[in-house]
């Protein structure tokens, strides 16, 4: 299903297309989610720590391709607002491609320098061995993660968010199952977790693509013939290196965090996995929502339809904010029982407990990462990609120093803290660029 959202109430197709999009971010978690609960609770919680200290490493080796996907889905939507479809066929072949080749790259470095990372970040000795199994079949397969965000965004970016969410739900059923399947009865510990999360990730590679093939003419792809040009090429870059800077950036900043919650141990770094997790499919909302911005901000300023951005996005601001302190309430009163998910209440109590004072400081400010989310979203769809790195170097600069600085008189309950500090710090850039109007201007094609 095609969603034309330049037309219609602003709100209502923002929402409705952004509950496939939420609930496929959810499926998406449920990845990382089943892979920590099955090693934290079968495997023990060291093993736990080992797949949590990896991920901030896929992140940054990640980050440039993930950048590129969100820059050309951007110039996909305002293609398909201004009806601009031969470019816009162009865009996805050059996609592919540059997704392609990256993919490879991604894939060797990260084997090869997977354990000098995990050294640098002081990951113990008890724990590097397994991170180290792990993430090396993560890396290996990296050709599934890009082929499912690239064709994921472009389909997003046409206005159709329910296929990449067929998709999850599928891949996310066999997850469980071949997690189940290697982890608890072949006993293959981590890799076994890592192996099954490939295997699901392909598929719902396969399946977007089957999708794009077969549906070629409502998706406006009918005709394509592999042929990019040198344009389309460099607009990809240009609209994606800024994205893919701010991913990398807020990836070394965790980083950065990842290496301080390294240094106090094993239970640290299990209770503060274990609340990741929670967070991040707790934000889900926040992120999603906001990507539907984006959708509905790059088709409306392809159609040359300001006033009706506008409105789209105080409408969906109001909305996200209720939203978050449903959200966090509830967080507030159920963080136990959702970090026991995880971990063993009579053997990793203290885990549980660290990770339930990092729930409690970080979801009162999920309404400052609401108002990011929102008026970043809406410049990003405009074309005006560079204030997202510039907002991504400010929530570094903040994460780091307020980590380091806060780390020394309160211990690990300062690294938390810095979170929210830096979401502030981050969302004062995209608000003031906002409100200055210069992102008008910015349009792509």
């Amino acid at each position: 299903m095609i969603s034309d959202m330049t037309k219609g109430n602003p709100l209502k197709l923002i929402l409705s297309f952004s509950v496939p999009m939420l609930i496929g971010n959810i499926f998406q978690q449920v990845y990382n989610f089943v892979d920590a609960a099955i090693v934290g609770k079968f495997v023990g919680a060291e093993s736990l720590a080992a797949v949590g200290s990896t991920g901030t490493i896929v992140g940054v080796m990640i980050c440039l391709m993930m950048g590129l996907t969100s820059g050309a889905g951007i110039i996909i939507a305002q293609c398909f607002g201004s009806r601009n479809f031969d470019e816009l066929r162009k865009t996805v072949t050059g996609l592919i491609y540059i997704v392609g080749i990256l993919a490879v790259v991604t894939s060797v470095a990260g084997v090869v320098f997977s354990r000098p990372i995990l050294s640098f970040l002081n990951t113990p000795d008890n724990v590097i061995d397994e991170a180290v199994a792990y993430i090396n079949v993560i890396f290996a397969f990296t050709i599934g993660t890009a082929m499912y965000n690239a064709s994921s965004a472009i389909l997003r970016s046409l206005g159709d968010s329910r296929t990449p969410l067929y998709a999850l739900i599928l891949s996310s059923i066999l997850n469980v199952i071949f997690d189940l399947l290697f982890v608890v009865v072949f006993k293959t510990g981590v890799v076994g977790a890592a192996v099954a999360t490939v295997i699901a990730q392909i598929i719902s590679a396969i399946y977007c693509i089957i999708h794009m093939i077969r549906h070629r003419r409502q998706l406006n792809l009918e005709g394509i013939n592999f042929q990019t040009t040198k344009r389309a090429i460099k607009r990809i870059f240009q609209t994606g290196i800024p994205s893919a800077l701010e991913s990398c950036l807020i990836s070394r900043g965790t980083m950065s965090v990842q290496r301080l919650v390294n240094s106090f141990g094993a239970m640290t770094m299990a209770g503060y996995t274990a609340a990741v997790k929670i967070d991040s499919i707790a934000i889900a909302p926040i992120v999603s929502v906001g990507s539907a911005l984006s959708v509905f901000s790059g088709q409306n300023i392809g159609a040359n339809q300001m006033d009706r951005i506008k409105k789209g996005m105080y409408q969906t601001l109001a909305s996200l904010i209720g939203i978050c302190i449903v959200i966090a309430a509830g967080i507030v009163l159920f963080r136990n029982q959702l970090l026991g998910l995880f971990l063993d209440k009579t053997q990793a109590a203290e885990a549980i407990a660290i990770g339930s004072k990092y729930l409690t400081i970080v979801c009162v400010a999920y309404i400052v990462a609401a108002v990011m989310r929102t008026y970043l979203n809406v410049l990003r769809g405009a074309g005006d990609v560079n204030t997202s790195a510039v907002a991504g170097i400010l929530e570094l600069i903040g994460r780091i120093i307020f980590a380091y600085i806060l780390v020394r008189p309160l211990g690990s309950t300062g690294i938390w803290i810095a979170t929210p500090l830096a979401w502030a710090m981050g969302a004062s850039v995209p608000v003031i660029r906002y409100y200055s109007g210069k992102w008008i201007n910015k349009k792509l094609v």
